[in-house]
C-alpha cells in the first residue's frame, strides 16, 4: 500500500509549500486515503518531514515520520527486520 510523492512536488515555483487545496488534490491523485493510517518515510527521515507538514496543513495531524527510514531499516539483519521485494512491474 505504499505511495510515492517526491517532496519537491509539495512546493510551488517559489519553493513555498502548496496551499491546502492543492496538497489535498495531489494526495488524492496519488490514491492516498486520508481516513486510513499514514506513515511517511524517506531515505534518511529528513525529507519525509516535508510530507508530514503537507498532511498537517490539510488537517491530517496524526502522521508519524519514521525518522530512521530506509537507511536504518536496511542496516538491520534480515532476521529482525524482514525485507520484501515486489515482483510488480
Amino acid at each position: 500500500g505504499t505511495k510515492c510523492v517526491p517532496f519537491p512536488e509539495m512546493f510551488d515555483g517559489a519553493q513555498t509549500l502548496l496551499p491546502a487545496d492543492e496538497l489535498s488534490k495531489k494526495f488524492e491523485q496519488e490514491g492516498i486515503l486520508l481516513d486510513h493510517p499514514i506513515v511517511v518515510t524517506c531515505g534518511s527521515g529528513v525529507t519525509a518531514c516535508i510530507l508530514a507538514l503537507g498532511f498537517y496543513r490539510i488537517g491530517k495531524h496524526d502522521v508519524p515520520v519514521y525518522d530512521g527510514s530506509w537507511t536504518e531499516w536496511e542496516a538491520q539483519p534480515d532476521d529482525d527486520y524482514p525485507k520484501v521485494a515486489s515482483t510488480a512491474p
